[in-house]
């Protein structure tokens, strides 16, 4: 036996919601969307991960999703074009990655990453 996917559920009375932040910021696609839930992705071939946090390093506070771009930089512009607050960062880790967190349209605090 393998796992084959992890999906992380992110509860919301209004999941169309969504759309302006995963979809319009960070450029993924619909999926999936039957009204009561809305699933988006890619098909870039990604790694199964799952963390486990007590705290979100170097003093931040613990993000509820972290997310992995190749582009920070053309995030964050489309970050601050759409008004969103940076919450922490942009900032380099000693472990090797640049990132900044931000919230999105349901209050989770999201971190989004490159790798050096």
């Amino acid at each position: 036996m393998r796992v084959k996917r992890i999906v992380a559920n992110v509860v919301s009375p209004a999941p169309a919601e969504a759309a302006r932040f995963y979809k319009d910021i960070l450029g993924l696609d619909i999926l999936m969307d039957m009204g009561w839930i809305a699933t988006y992705g890619s098909e870039e071939e990604m790694t199964v991960q799952i963390s486990f946090i007590s705290e979100g390093g170097s003093g931040a506070p613990a993000p509820d999703l972290s997310i992995e771009v190749d582009d920070l930089e053309a995030v964050l512009r489309r970050v601050k074009k759409a008004r969103i607050p940076v919450e922490y960062g942009p900032c380099d880790e000693p472990w090797g990655v640049r990132r900044f967190f931000v919230r999105d349209p349901f209050g989770k605090l999201v971190n989004i990453l490159a790798h050096d």
